[in-house]
């Protein structure tokens, strides 16, 4: 049998403002994962439209494709052309979970939730000859999810191959995020064993990981094992946790012990008026600038994420944000405009304020204006949002960010890693071109190391010197 599964571009990836390493660091597990549950005669192929031409003249017997919201017109037209070919479409993924029955005119089957237990209920429907129309996830555990199958994914097309995904969901629930409406009928969050874990990590070339989890720290109980049974591996990784997660004392040692180099935080605004009314209440009263400097104070490098758009943010919130978070020394930010996401609880509530002013969902990414707000004009919020990146980034931004940190190779790694990311954009457009965005990954690592070899850093963590080893 032959198997087709596609990750269709979001429509940013494809737009004017383009930046190509963005959509060229992670592959796509979740269908690599699913492909782990074919046969081992199946002929599989993997395609990521981010960072390859869609080949849309073969010939498969099933198509999988995982729909976001902003690829979901693209989604639905590689359905089409496939299902006009007599090959069998089947949909799933986090707008699929929202829309269902946008989705089903689209495709064959469609997949709701979690792939886990309803795609290996599919392929054996599949051969006994009686798929059904839509699946429903509702049995929640990765107890035994088997390893992606990573020879399918073309490692040279991405800056971090090894991404890697250890849990599901997230504990806290927050009025914009998809995660219950994904989740729903079952448990939201929940994770593999740590053994599995540990063996998946161990499977991985090279040192450098990136966790994809929302909340890599949400379980202290498979944390802190996990962290502990790090130590030792040599690795360098990135990740995502909250600031209450931050603040905790013990658990971020760990994590630092293990490899952390590099920490995804959502602070999302500086107002704990927007904080209550997204029901964020993991952010509120907590110390945003202590959270930072004890990330900094561990040698770990902050990404802070933030939305504007909130009711109680007016014109002033684009230049106050960008000043507090230069002023902390945040390496790197990402901005959003607030978006009602279909199914999200803040989709249900400015949809019955009739707030909601269109779903053309190819403008849901998070640059546009979606929501009448109660202070600013939507060209307002959209050009509040640009102006934000351009002055983070600015040279002069940068550089006066990075004399936050005390130490001389501290202030050149916040270059290195801000600049870098932004500000070279030609280089990163050729290397992608080039299709060796992996060679890359060495310069990566030594900027996450703070330009030290491993062999110094082996020193600092265990206090032994080759002198004395010998």
């Amino acid at each position: 049998m032959k198997v087709k599964m596609i990750l269709p571009a979001l429509t940013e990836a494809k737009s004017p403002f383009w930046r190509p390493i963005k959509y060229s660091l992670f592959p796509p597990l979740g269908l690599a994962t699913l492909a782990s549950y074919l046969d081992a005669d199946d002929e599989v192929t993997l395609q990521d439209e981010h960072v390859e031409t869609l080949d849309l003249n073969d010939e498969p017997d099933i198509v999988v494709i995982q729909v976001y919201i902003t690829s979901a017109y693209r989604a639905y037209q590689i359905a089409d052309h496939y299902r006009a070919k007599g090959a069998y479409v089947c949909l799933g993924g986090l707008h699929v979970t929202s829309l269902p029955e946008e989705a089903a005119a689209h495709a064959d089957s469609i997949f709701t939730g979690p792939g886990e237990d309803t795609w290996p209920a599919f392929l054996r429907d599949f051969h006994a000859g009686n798929p059904q129309k839509k699946y429903i996830s509702t049995i929640r555990t990765i107890d035994d999810l088997p390893f992606p199958r990573r020879d399918l994914i073309k490692r040279n097309l991405y800056l971090v191959p090894n991404s890697i995904v250890v849990s599901r969901g997230c504990p806290h629930v927050c009025d914009f995020c998809y995660k219950e409406a994904f989740f729903e009928g079952g448990k939201s969050f929940y994770t593999l064993r740590v053994d599995r874990a540990l063996a998946e990590i161990e499977s991985l070339p090279g040192r450098h990981l990136y966790f994809l989890d929302d909340h890599l720290f949400g379980n202290p109980h498979f944390a802190g094992p996990l962290f502990d049974g790090m130590r030792g591996m040599g690795r360098l990784w990135q990740a995502a946790g909250t600031v209450q997660s931050v603040l905790k004392p013990g658990l971020l040692e760990k994590a630092v012990t293990g490899g952390l180099r590099s920490l995804f935080v959502g602070f999302e605004t500086l107002s704990p008026t927007n904080l209550a009314q997204q029901h964020k209440y993991q952010n509120l009263n907590r110390d945003y600038s202590a959270a930072i400097k004890r990330l900094h104070d561990l040698g770990v490098m902050v990404n802070g994420s933030f939305v504007f758009g909130m009711d109680d943010d007016d014109e002033s919130v684009f230049d106050r944000t960008v000043e507090w978070a230069v002023q902390q020394g945040i390496e790197t930010s990402t901005f959003h405009i607030l978006t009602p996401y279909p199914s999200t609880a803040l989709h249900k509530r400015m949809q019955a304020e009739g707030r909601i002013m269109t779903e053309n969902w190819d403008l849901y990414d998070t640059r546009h204006a979606i929501i009448q707000h109660p202070k600013m004009r939507a060209e307002t919020l959209e050009t509040g949002y640009w102006h934000a990146y351009r002055e983070f980034y600015r040279w002069k931004n940068i550089l006066r960010s990075s004399q936050a940190h005390d130490g001389a190779m501290d202030q050149v790694r916040h270059l290195a890693y801000a600049g870098g990311w932004k500000k070279i954009e030609p280089m990163w457009d050729w290397i992608i071109r080039a299709k060796r965005a992996t060679n890359m990954l060495p310069v990566l690592e030594r900027v996450l190391a703070g330009f030290r070899s491993h062999h110094e850093q082996s020193i600092e963590k265990t206090g032994v010197t080759q002198l004395e080893l010998d």
